[in-house]
């Protein structure tokens, strides 16, 4: 049987007491960065690349300029290379609230268009911002009046010292696998190797496979259901070849200082400690775009303004928050929708 629209009265009634701690959460968590001494930013969406990771999709569309001359722009799937180039320039401490959108994104986690919040701290390393997730977090769920985040029927406490898990210790304690090794010290990967012990422990692989396929595989199926259950879980050290966007760690040449946090079984937000070296940048956008292309036979442009800014950007650390997620998680909302003051229309509807 057919929903009623979301702008109906009675559907609206039932949804409004979330749209309202929706704005309650964020205007505490505004307060907190504005406490922490960050300026809030307003990047915009319309850009030359949308990002330049292998599995994100955006939108683009036409732009005409005076001459008549049409250029293809971007919708951007995250403002980091914008907030980077102010980096660059000069500022110290920033964070923007606002709209992004990704393309083949729907589900009761997914919108096309949802809000993101994205701060960056310069000069410190990425802890700094692992602590200012598990402080918004505590005031999401006071926002909402709750004690604990909810999602179906796992719960977390965002009150609780988060959990530090690194994902080699994730993938031996939820998959029984040793990620290391199908890794070598240049950080090269193994995908035979992978796969082999994938199939000792009983877990399907398919017939044709990358290393990183394999690997997103395994997080997806057996680790992410068991982080964030209880308390806040923040999945650190990467696999290099995972963190395009992260410089490497300083103790193993193949592991990155990227971070995930979770609660619930559900992915918050993702943070590094970033990359400043702009050759290695525009490397690793390269084999990037290459798997894009071979994947979904499409690749984006490269934003050199951004790989330019990049050669003069300082030493920082920053991180994405899917803040409607976030909202979801302090409310106990089904599903990404409930939370969006007017969602995006479904197809066919």
């Amino acid at each position: 049987m057919p929903q009623s629209p979301w702008w109906t009265p009675a559907v609206h009634a039932d949804r409004r007491p979330i749209l309202l701690a929706r704005n309650f959460i964020e205007a505490a968590i505004r307060g907190f960065l504005v406490d922490q001494d960050f300026l809030m930013v307003d990047p915009p969406g319309l850009q030359r690349s949308p990002g330049n990771e292998t599995h994100l999709h955006a939108f683009s569309t036409t732009s005409i300029g005076n001459d008549g001359q049409a250029e293809t722009l971007y919708l951007h799937t995250s403002p980091e290379f914008t907030m980077k180039k102010l980096l660059a320039a000069g500022e110290q401490r920033i964070a923007s609230l606002g709209h992004v959108w990704r393309n083949r994104e729907r589900g009761p986690l997914h919108s096309p268009e949802f809000t993101m919040l994205e701060w960056y701290r310069v000069g410190e390393g990425y802890e700094a911002v692992m602590d200012d997730c598990a402080a918004m977090l505590r005031l999401a769920a006071a926002g909402a009046g709750s004690s604990v985040l909810r999602y179906r029927d796992r719960e977390c406490d965002p009150f609780a010292e988060p959990e530090r898990l690194s994902v080699v210790q994730a993938f031996e304690r939820h998959a029984g696998i040793d990620l290391l090794a199908s890794m070598d010290a240049d950080g090269s990967t193994d995908a035979e190797a992978l796969a082999a012990q994938m199939r000792a422990k009983g877990i399907s692989v398919p017939d044709e496979y990358t290393w990183s396929y394999l690997f997103s595989l395994v997080l997806t199926e057996k680790v992410e259901p068991q982080l964030g259950i209880g308390r806040v879980t923040i999945l650190d050290e990467y696999p290099s070849v995972e963190a395009a966007l992260a410089r490497k760690s300083g103790r193993d040449g193949r592991v990155a200082e990227r971070f995930e946090v979770y609660a619930c079984g559900v992915e918050l937000a993702n943070g590094f400690g970033e990359l400043t070296n702009a050759d290695e940048q525009r490397r690793r956008f390269g084999l990037e775009m290459d798997e894009k292309r071979r994947l979904y036979d499409e690749a984006y442009p490269l934003d050199e303004d951004f790989l330019a800014a990049l050669a003069i950007m300082p030493e920082a650390s920053g991180i994405a928050m899917g803040f409607d997620r976030v909202v979801m998680l302090a409310t106990g909302a089904p599903k990404i929708d409930w939370v969006m003051w007017a969602p995006v229309v479904e197809a066919g509807a």
